[in-house]
């Protein structure tokens, strides 16, 4: 095989095995292994027994002498003395294993000493040996493929390096399993988490990795990641439609043009050429949803004119107090800014003026002033805001299209008749508005029926 004949220790990183310490476990030792491999290191927790089924699976496979192994010890074998040699002694075979296989590592050998989780080798080994097994199933059914940062940063890796696919004594190990799989993806969803791997060294949130492999992928899902640590995202502008990060940006442009912090200027494609000195950066031509929610962004930058087709956007769960450029997202009919720090929204009709579903709950609103002009809008959210008076509803208590309007946790719930005397502000089609969740009854109905008629003898009066 190739790892055999060539020498690739320049590019896989010393690797070491230290035996730390030893746990006594009830009647028996545990030994707690330091695993090194280049920068990266980790600990794995094995009892002899453990030792013993590798050795033997080593010999089956003529990888190792029968006599390397320390002998097993039936009497004495939790004794001081004892362990502290037997752990030099298994640690002294870990090291003559790693020696002997720097170059391409047994799997029953990967596996024990946990590479396939943290070593960019045996992580590419695993991943290509389920491609192998399941892969073509994953692919005929269109499910969602799920990967972590580990794995990505493991090929992309493996990808810079003059090595060959089949690096390893086991062809189903080989990368171009996994190569031919990402090809052809056509869902991802990619999942990080905060801290360190497992019990690596590591820090997910500062590896990096490249998504340029992909070719096909139509909806992909990153969360947890560093933003700025991912690129290539923009080589899948042609297939994406559909595009959510979470936990992974404090700013958009981050993810939408990758290249960002060395672009000073740039204009779409579409744009004048005002900008003769600007980069030109494609639109992502085909995304219609972007999902955006439960990150740091505090300000929506111009890059959303480069998802000029985006009809489902999601901003929830950020810090935006303002809404800028939205008026380049003509397409749009569904926005989510749920919990932000919005306190107006003014003239929100030349942003957004095509937007059906609106989401605006959990901000710090005290007026629904700026949704009086929103004619399209069908369903809206401003529960847990600020708002406390039910003369507020003027604002949108003539728009031609609302259906269903959520106040909840606003203290104006809090005002005496509430229901009926918000609903009474939407006239001739109260009955057809659905509040708070709940449709509209026939005795609500009514009063709202006598509070309208009141207020038109209050009006003729006054004339």
């Amino acid at each position: 095989m190739a790892g055999a004949a060539e020498d690739y220790s320049e590019y896989l990183g010393a690797k070491t095995a230290r035996i730390a310490s030893a746990e006594q476990v009830e009647n028996y030792t545990v030994y707690v292994i330091e695993v090194t491999a280049g920068t990266n290191t980790w600990t794995v927790r094995h009892r002899y027994s453990e030792f013993s089924e590798l050795h033997e699976k080593l010999l089956s496979e003529k990888k190792v002498d029968k006599n390397a192994l320390p002998p097993k010890k039936l009497l004495g074998n939790m004794s001081k003395s004892f362990v502290e040699k037997r752990q030099k002694e298994l640690e002294a075979y870990l090291q003559m294993l790693l020696e002997k296989h720097q170059d391409c590592i047994p799997k029953v050998l990967e596996r024990f000493l946990d590479f396939h989780l943290y070593e960019i080798f045996g992580v590419t080994h695993a991943l290509a040996e389920e491609l192998f097994t399941k892969g073509d199933m994953i692919l005929s059914a269109g499910e969602v493929f799920h990967m972590t940062p580990m794995q990505l940063h493991a090929i992309s890796t493996r990808l810079q390096m003059p090595i060959s696919p089949c690096h390893s004594e086991d062809a189903r190990s080989d990368l171009s399993h996994v190569l031919d799989f990402v090809y052809k993806l056509k869902y991802l969803q990619v999942t990080g988490a905060e801290g360190n791997l497992g019990s690596s060294n590591i820090s997910v949130s500062s590896l990096s990795f490249d998504m340029a492999m992909f070719k096909c992928l139509q909806q992909v899902q990153i969360t947890q990641c560093n933003a700025k640590l991912v690129t290539g995202l923009d080589s899948l502008k042609k297939t994406l439609a559909t595009l959510g990060v979470h936990q992974s940006t404090s700013a958009i442009k981050d993810v939408l043009i990758p290249a960002a912090s060395s672009i000073s200027q740039w204009k779409t494609e579409e744009e004048t050429q005002d900008y003769l000195l600007s980069t030109v950066v494609p639109v992502w031509g085909v995304i219609t949803t972007a999902d955006f929610s439960h990150n740091q962004i505090q300000h929506i930058d111009e890059s959303l004119k480069l998802i000029p087709k985006v009809e489902f956007l999601s901003l929830s769960h950020n810090a935006i107090s303002t809404l800028d450029h939205l008026q380049h997202l003509s397409c749009l009919t569904h926005l989510d800014l749920s919990h932000n720090n919005l306190t107006t929204v003014d003239a929100l009709h030349t942003k957004i003026g095509n937007v059906k579903t609106l989401n605006l709950a959990g901000n710090k609103l005290e007026t629904l002033e700026g949704l009086s002009k929103l004619y399209s809008l069908v369903t809206l959210d401003v529960g847990h805001n600020t708002i406390y008076q039910v003369s507020d509803m003027k604002h949108i208590g003539t728009l031609p299209c609302i259906e269903s309007v959520l106040l909840n946790g606003n203290p104006v719930t809090m005002v005496t008749d509430y229901r009926t005397k918000v609903l009474a502000t939407f006239y001739d089609r109260s009955k057809e508005v659905c509040l708070d969740g709940v449709t509209t009854s026939q005795k609500e109905q009514d009063t709202v029926a006598v509070l309208q008629a009141i207020q038109k003898a209050k009006l003729a009066k006054e004339r």
